[in-house]
């Protein structure tokens, strides 16, 4: 479904990213955890081509980006259609309602028609538990309701992934469980996402797969219990040791 091959990004002098490869299977949830700066953010971005690598090829589903050469604007629009982003702030229009928040992207981007738009619109704000929110201005919202909007509005472009970027990390802490309650319930679904979060009971509960990340590189990866039970790296230890004291 999602493959990175040998992915490599600088900013300056400054390497993030050295030589990552990622492969998550249609239908996965891979977490990725690591301290602040390590490259998570910076990798989850480059797989939505937010920002290019210098090196390294991207695949989702049928399409692939090699990153050794100058990239058409058209295959990056086409690209970036596969996968939904959440960020870590709602990035909500203020003057749209929910609904019209949700239905921005099919109709701007895939020129669906309005009427189905809506229609649509209106189906997946119901299954994010904000049906009766349609007609709600951002302002009127918490912010565990504006993300769902947000999660909502990723999911209407129909992505073969989903793509979460520390969704709660912006929350109140009483907020936080509505919002992961939605990513798990996606996940039970079936959906394919990549999740880069702080929340390691998320991880344990929902992952497939967790990647431990530490100054550009993936230190170790494999099921939440050989990661966090039984990790085989010191880096991955003393990490694991600091969040849990």
């Amino acid at each position: 479904m999602i493959t990175a091959n040998n992915i490599s990004k600088r900013f300056g002098e400054l390497e993030v990213l050295k030589n990552i490869n990622v492969n998550v299977d249609t239908g996965k949830v891979v977490v990725i955890i690591g301290p602040s700066g390590s490259g998570k953010t910076t990798l989850l971005r480059c797989m939505n081509l937010l920002e290019q690598p210098e090196e390294g090829t991207l695949t989702i589903d049928d399409q692939t980006i090699d990153f050794h050469g100058k990239i058409p604007k058209k295959s990056i629009r086409s690209f970036r259609r596969l996968s939904g982003m959440v960020f870590q702030t709602y990035n909500l229009f203020p003057h749209f309602t929910a609904r019209q928040n949700v239905m921005e992207g099919p109709v701007t981007v895939q020129k669906v028609g309005k009427q189905d738009a809506r229609k649509k619109a209106t189906e997946i704000l119901g299954k994010v538990g904000l049906g009766d929110k349609v007609e709600t201005y951002p302002h009127q919202l918490s912010g565990g309701q504006q993300q769902r909007v947000g999660i909502a509005r990723a999911m209407a472009i129909d992505p073969k992934v989903m793509l979460f970027d520390e969704p709660t990390s912006a929350l109140d802490p009483e907020l936080v469980g509505e919002v992961l309650l939605v990513m798990k319930q996606l996940a039970e679904e079936g959906r394919t996402m990549v999740v880069v979060t702080h929340e390691m009971s998320f991880a344990k509960e929902v992952a497939d797969e967790v990647i431990f990340m530490d100054e550009g590189k993936v230190i170790e990866r494999g099921t939440p219990a050989e990661v966090f039970e039984t990790p085989k790296e010191e880096r991955t230890k003393r990490f694991l040791n600091l969040i849990t004291e």
